[in-house]
């Protein structure tokens, strides 16, 4: 008898999720355009964030390595592409997404340890002047 109500406790389950994805499926997105616009132009900036920031440290590090390598002696210009502003770029921001999790890591290993040292503290406090020392 138990195995029964079980077989129609998840048949029950399935024809509920089969009519609430029909529903879905034929209903009208639930946000607003505004919103939706709103969200659309939010991407578009923080897209258009991170490609400025990848070109302008891609210009930084090329900029760096051809003062290292110096100017090709033909042309005069820099040994390094400047085509290779836009990969170097893109690696360098994820190499400084890393370094800051990495960071942000370390950062929340030695917050732990002030925490407990502020929490043995107080409560050190707190048996001193309970004891009127």
């Amino acid at each position: 008898m138990n195995r029964r109500k079980q077989i129609a406790a998840a048949g029950l389950i399935v024809l509920l999720c089969g009519v609430g994805m029909a529903g879905v499926a034929q209903s009208q997105p639930a946000v607003p355009g505004t919103v939706q616009q709103t969200a659309e132009t939010a991407v578009d900036q923080v897209l258009t964030f991170i490609d400025s920031a990848s070109t302008y440290l891609g210009q930084g590090v090329v900029y760096v390595l051809n003062l290292i390598a110096g100017k090709d002696p033909n042309t005069g210009e820099g040994r390094v592409s400047d085509a290779l502003q836009k990969p170097i770029g893109y690696l360098a921001f994820i190499t400084l997404i890393l370094l800051l999790f990495g960071l942000l890591d370390t950062a929340k290993r030695i917050i732990w340890i002030g925490i407990i040292v502020g929490w043995a503290l107080l409560i050190v406090r707190i048996v001193l002047d309970a004891l009127s020392l």
